[in-house]
């Protein structure tokens, strides 16, 4: 979820396939993500609950998954079962599809949410 998030960024800021655009300019947004930060906005529910449900389900599957992997990876006495990983990947797969047809503009917004910090 995160590169497809890091991808999206990058080719609404800078330009997708086939646009004329600067690759360093390119590869910038992609890696001005931070994962806390993207968890941090994706759980700003006063702001995501102004995106449409689509883009509601992509921040809210992101924080559960990012949950779930910091439980793996750092949780000894974490365990999941294969049917349960493929329930998440599942999951996943149709929440990025969702999101990938979401409007260009609502994906705009959110990818301005997640990169940029929120000013009062």
């Amino acid at each position: 979820m995160f590169h497809t998030l890091a991808r999206c960024a990058a080719d609404l800021l800078v330009g997708g396939p086939g646009a004329s655009k600067s690759s360093y300019a390119w590869q910038q947004v992609y890696r001005a993500l931070e994962h806390g930060a993207v968890k941090n906005a994706c759980a700003n529910g006063k702001k995501v609950t102004l995106l449409p449900q689509e883009i509601q389900d992509f921040a809210n599957t992101f924080v559960t998954m990012q949950q779930k992997r910091h439980s793996a990876d750092y949780d000894p006495m974490a365990t999941a079962t294969k049917s349960e990983v493929l329930v998440d990947i599942g999951l996943v797969e149709k929440v990025i599809n969702d999101f990938a047809k979401a409007n260009i503009k609502d994906r705009r917004a959110f990818v301005a949410l997640v990169i940029f910090k929120q000013r009062k």
